[in-house]
Order: C-alpha cells, then sequence, then structure tokens
C-alpha cells in the first residue's frame, strides 16, 4: 500500500529458529466438517511439544469466537476467514513457530492464496480424507443433522461444497486409521523431509 513500508527488525526468523534449535513451518490441515483435523493437529502438537518444539495450532472454532467473529459462512465470508488465518500463520511462522491449522478451507482458490504467502519448503497441506457418512456418525454437536434438516445453511459437504486438494503433501484417511497412526503418518512425513530432526 502506498506509504507503507514494512520495517526489517534485527532479530530475523532465522535467530528465532536457531534459538529453537528447529526451523519453523505450517502444516496446513483440511478436510470435511468432523474428518478428525483438530484432533489431529492438536495430538500432533502434543508429540512435538515433547520434542521441545516452539508449537501453535490455529483451530477454527477458536478463531470464528475471536479475530473472525464478524464474518458468516457465505463463499465470499469464507474467503475472508482464510485470508485472515493465513496472514496470522505467516506472523506466527516468522516468530520461529511450528503453526498447525485446522480448518476445512473447502475451497481450492483459499488454499492456494494461503500457500502462497510461504515458501515450498514452509507449508504441508494435509488432506484429511473421510467420507461423509463416517463424518456424520462422528457429530457429536449435531451440526450435520441441523444442515440435514436445513436449520443451517452453507454448511460444508451437504448444501456447500468441499473441493478436494489436487496434490496434498500427505493424505491420512482418517475413516480408516486410528489417532496414533494418522499421528505417526505425520510425524513420519517430517522427518523424513527434514522438517524435524529424526528422534
Amino acid at each position: 500500500m502506498k506509504h507503507i513500508h514494512p520495517y526489517h527488525a534485527p532479530i530475523t526468523r532465522k535467530k528465532r529458529e536457531q534459538q529453537n534449535n528447529h526451523k519453523s513451518f505450517v502444516i496446513w490441515f483440511t478436510g470435511l466438517p468432523g474428518s478428525g483435523k483438530s484432533t489431529l493437529a492438536h495430538q500432533v502438537e502434543e508429540q512435538l511439544h515433547r520434542m521441545k518444539a516452539r508449537t501453535y495450532v490455529l483451530d477454527g472454532d477458536n478463531i470464528r469466537n475471536g479475530l473472525c467473529a464478524d464474518l458468516g459462512f457465505s463463499v465470499k465470508d469464507r474467503a475472508e476467514n482464510i485470508r485472515r488465518i493465513a496472514e496470522v500463520t505467516k506472523l506466527l511462522v516468522n516468530t520461529g513457530v511450528i503453526t498447525l491449522t485446522a480448518f476445512i478451507s473447502p475451497f481450492a482458490s483459499d488454499r492456494r492464496y494461503a500457500k502462497k504467502l510461504f515458501s515450498s519448503e514452509d507449508f504441508i497441506e494435509v488432506y484429511c480424507r473421510c467420507s461423509l457418512d463416517v463424518c456424520e456418525q462422528r457429530d457429536v454437536k449435531g451440526l450435520y443433522k441441523k444442515a440435514r434438516q436445513g436449520r443451517i445453511s452453507d454448511f460444508t459437504g451437504i448444501s456447500s461444497p468441499y473441493e478436494v486438494p489436487d496434490n496434498p503433501d500427505l493424505i491420512i484417511d482418517t475413516d480408516q486409521c486410528s489417532i496414533e497412526n494418522a499421528v505417526k503418518n505425520v510425524l513420519t512425513y517430517l522427518t523424513h523431509n527434514h522438517f524435524i530432526p529424526r528422534t
């Protein structure tokens, strides 16, 4: 923007990473409501925390109660929701923190926007693949039921589409494996691709 110039602080991301003894990056979990994104993100964070990594999880419900409380679920509002999340994620990664995001992020264009804010070495897209039937069976909040009854509009998977990622970095079939194996798959990916050291 005109007359706005970024300030280049002397404490850089690289210096923060050196202090943390690990690099920073984002793991972007996407999938249908009820596919296990938040559960998996928090379980992966627990394992990284045990490794003494600095981490933070951005979760859909929490963001909707604060930063994005003014947004609805129209296509325009969903895009703005992801834009804000992506920018916050970028700030967190710059602080040297491994950031895990758990959002439906149903539209490919919004996920592309988020990904473009990072280098290819900093962004890991994890698709939590789960059948709609299983997602509905897990519906502890009763949201699918309300959507089926027409009481919730623009609900992903029912009255609003979910665009499956074309080429995610990792696919976790959350309706076919245990949470323990899902976490193991994510950590294996991180070690094999040198995001975290082998233990």
